[in-house]
């Protein structure tokens, strides 16, 4: 069905044909410039095409070309404008489409997951979870014309990401293009996706009586670090009320009253730390609705420590797939590299879902590494889109969701967990102090080296 030379690449490289059979039926060209013609207020297409623009940022996303003027040259052939017509589309795309990328695709991808039966155990039996957080873009470089006289570092700009964590998924991206504005400010957008039924897992930024009243509201619950800003009344003495992994935990009632007068009835959970945190911090108090006979006060510290695996996204986002390209100085360039980004990872998530359906879900958590399956796919994606002829790639956006996960199913089979194996490191030895002379800045290695073999070998 798929050619002889597409079977090679089954063969040699399935994570590839895994990747690039969920980007074609997902985001073909097709799908793409409609996507745009539905998302954008007020820019058009004359002679480039979105879709265009989204295959030379993906592939300095993916990491197959360095930059974006080198994934134009490598393209001359089937672009017809300038590489300064190619930055003037990419500098001028409104968030909202970006925003409506991550969207649309996020959707689409939700039932190839459930269908692989890929989804993790809930957080909180009954209750589907999401977690949002905020994401600021790191410093660009120096390279518009406002930057080049001062030193401090330029923000490209914020966005809030709200993950499924049961299915790995980013759902939502909220882009804003002031780097300095508070998270607080674009939660109003992320509180209209929520829905009843959801448990929202949230920090200390995000526990205002707007957000705890708005979530309510919609029939949605949650489990929010409270803010020492939040005014707030006990009804009740603190109490030890167990042990969890991380120290042991008290509750108390307590009230929380809205600015329109309205009381809310809340459960605060403390979490005495065994440890401190990174900030000395030795104890986390958590707000949440929850009734307690449905989750005990541990069970609601062990759900909220869930939380960082949106940290764990973001880390990936950063180091697997390159959502901050530093050369972006214009913002709405660079929060459009973050959610081409984001929709990379997302593609990569369906792969990992279909790894836990052949292989096992523990075995795919515990053993393979994210990091090389992005560095198979920038060694092998770029040669299988040039050797695989565009009708045979066709084929996969006219499957229905069985076929297709059928589909991928198969292709998990010929995959090599071995090359895909993580590498844990022992724990990090502490950092000698290093002593400077500035007489003499630099050092031989070899000389160095040297010297350790005759301190050895001497008696």
């Amino acid at each position: 069905m798929l050619g002889k030379v597409f079977q090679r690449f089954v063969e040699k490289s399935p994570v590839t044909v895994m990747v690039g059979s969920v980007l074609e039926r997902v985001l073909n060209p097709e799908l793409l410039d409609e996507l745009f013609e539905c998302a954008t207020e007020r820019q058009y297409t004359r002679e480039l095409l979105f879709s265009t623009v989204f295959d030379l940022l993906s592939q300095v996303v993916c990491g197959m070309h360095g930059s974006i003027h080198a994934a134009y040259q490598a393209s001359l052939a089937e672009i017809s404008v300038s590489l300064t017509s190619v930055y003037n589309k990419l500098n001028g795309l409104e968030p909202g489409i970006a925003a409506a990328l991550v969207r649309y695709t996020a959707h689409e991808l939700v039932p190839v997951i459930t269908e692989l039966g890929g989804e993790r155990a809930p957080v909180v039996s009954g209750y589907r979870t999401k977690i949002v957080d905020g994401n600021c873009l790191a410093a660009t470089e120096h390279r518009l014309k406002e930057l080049r006289q001062t030193a401090a570092g330029p923000l490209p700009g914020k966005s809030l990401v709200v993950l499924d964590p049961a299915r790995r998924l980013i759902l939502e991206v909220v882009p804003c293009e002031d780097g300095y504005v508070q998270e607080r400010a674009l939660v109003a957008q992320v509180l209209e996706q929520a829905e009843a039924g959801e448990l929202w897992l949230a920090d200390r930024n995000f526990c205002t009586r707007a957000v705890l009243c708005g979530l309510m509201e919609r029939g949605a619950t949650f489990i929010i670090r409270q803010h020492q800003a939040l005014p707030w009344e006990a009804l009740g003495p603190l109490q030890e009320v167990g042990q969890c992994e991380s120290g042991r935990v008290w509750e108390q009632p307590c009230r929380v009253v809205a600015e329109d007068g309205r009381e809310l009835h809340l459960r605060r959970v403390q979490l005495q730390l065994d440890r401190p945190t990174r900030e000395g911090e030795t104890e986390i108090n958590l707000l949440t609705p929850l009734p307690q006979a449905e989750i005990g006060a541990p069970q609601v510290a062990e759900a909220y420590g869930g939380r960082w695996t949106i940290e764990h996204a973001f880390q990936d986002l950063t180091t697997q797939l390159h959502c901050e390209l530093n050369t972006l100085g214009y913002p709405r360039a660079a929060l459009f590299g973050f959610c081409v980004a984001v929709v990379a990872y997302n593609a990569l998530a369906v792969v990992l879902a279909a790894l836990r359906a052949v292989h096992g879900a523990e075995t795919i958590d515990t053993e393979v590494s994210g990091y090389y399956l992005a560095d198979e796919l920038a060694g092998t994606y770029r040669g299988m889109r040039i050797a695989i002829a565009p009708h045979h790639r066709r084929v996969f956006r006219k499957m229905t969701v069985p076929q297709f996960v059928a589909v991928l199913v198969l292709l998990a089979q010929w995959v090599q967990l071995a090359a895909y194996r993580k590498h844990r490191r022992g724990p990090k030895k502490p950092r000698p102090k290093r002593r400077y002379d500035k007489h003499h800045p630099h050092v031989s290695t070899a000389r160095l080296i040297a010297q350790r073999k005759v301190r050895i070998s001497s008696p």
